[in-house]
C-alpha cells in the first residue's frame, strides 16, 4: 500500500507522523518508518491473530495468554483492533518506555480484572500459565502457591494480600527485576535491539 500512496497521502502520513512524535519516544522519520510498516501489515488495523503473529516473530513472545494481555494492552479504545495510533503509542512504550511508563504497562497486563489490584487468585492463573513443570515436581500447584507467598511478602507493602499500583509501583522501583514477577509481558532486550534496527 505504502508505495502506492500518491503525494496526498504521503503528505497525510508526514503529518500523522509529526503530531505522534510529539506523544511518543520516536523521532518524526521513526514515527513514519512505524506507519509504512503498519500500512505494509494491514490498510486501517491490525487483527487479534496477525498482532499476535506479530509478537510471536518479531518479539519472541510465546505464551498465548500474555499475547492476549499485550493485546488488550495496546488496544485502547477497545474495539478488537489496533489502530496506527495505538501501534505506535504501543510500541513506543514497548521498545522506549520509561520505568514509570513501564510499571503502569505491566500492572495493566498484570490486573486481569481491571479492579486495580492484582489478586492472589490473578497471581496464580499467570504464574501458572508461564511456568514450566518439571517431571519430578510432585504438585507444581503447591510450588505456585508457596511462590505467591514470597512474592506477597516482598511487594504486599501495605499488607492486604493483594498489589495495588502503588506497591507494584515502589517495588519495582526498589527491585526493577519485578517489573516481569507475573510472566512475560515485554519483548527481549535483543528483539528490541533487532525491531529498533528496522527504525
Amino acid at each position: 500500500m505504502v508505495e502506492h500512496m500518491n503525494i496526498t497521502e504521503k503528505k497525510a502520513l508526514a503529518k500523522q507522523a509529526e503530531q505522534l512524535c510529539t506523544i511518543t519516544h520516536f523521532s518524526k522519520s521513526e514515527t513514519e518508518k512505524l506507519l509504512h510498516l503498519f500500512y505494509s501489515i494491514t490498510q486501517n488495523r491490525i487483527d487479534r491473530p496477525t498482532f499476535k503473529e506479530i509478537l510471536h516473530n518479531d518479539f519472541d513472545m510465546t505464551t498465548l495468554f500474555f499475547m492476549e494481555r499485550v493485546f488488550k494492552a495496546f488496544d485502547l479504545d477497545n474495539d478488537g483492533f489496533i489502530d496506527e495510533i495505538e501501534w505506535v503509542k504501543g510500541l513506543s512504550i514497548f521498545l522506549r518506555g520509561t520505568i514509570d511508563e513501564k510499571i503502569k504497562y505491566c500492572f495493566y497486563v498484570y490486573d486481569l480484572n481491571n479492579d486495580f489490584y492484582i489478586s492472589r487468585e490473578e497471581m496464580f492463573h499467570m504464574l501458572k500459565t508461564s511456568m514450566i513443570k518439571q517431571p519430578t515436581e510432585e504438585d507444581p500447584e503447591e510450588g505456585i502457591k508457596d511462590l505467591i507467598e514470597l512474592i506477597l511478602k516482598k511487594m504486599d507493602l501495605d499488607h492486604d494480600g493483594k498489589l495495588s499500583p502503588g506497591d507494584f509501583e515502589k517495588s519495582v522501583q526498589a527491585e526493577p527485576l519485578l517489573l516481569e514477577a507475573f510472566g512475560p509481558c515485554l519483548p527481549s532486550w535483543c528483539s528490541v535491539y533487532w525491531f529498533s534496527g528496522k527504525l
